[in-house]
């Protein structure tokens, strides 16, 4: 699944950003780390933070860790 984020033009309109800002991936409960491992883009350019950005990076990240199963064996 591709996730981009929106961004805000001069005269109000939206376009799709090269990436995240820190500040969203901080508030959506993630790290830099975290988000290449995802494959989530990264805009460190970037100082705004869009609250409809930070509502989807938090979804995304509950569906990926919802999804997510445990490798390897459980050690004893």
């Amino acid at each position: 699944m591709e996730i981009k984020p929106k961004v805000l033009r001069r005269n109000g309109k939206q376009r799709e950003g090269k990436g995240f800002s820190r500040e969203e991936l901080k508030q959506a409960g993630t790290n830099t780390a975290e988000a290449l491992r995802l494959k989530i883009p990264i805009d460190t350019k970037r100082k705004t933070a869009h609250e409809h950005n930070i509502e989807a990076l938090k979804t995304l990240l509950q569906s990926r860790k919802i999804g997510s199963k445990p490798k390897g064996k459980p050690k004893s």
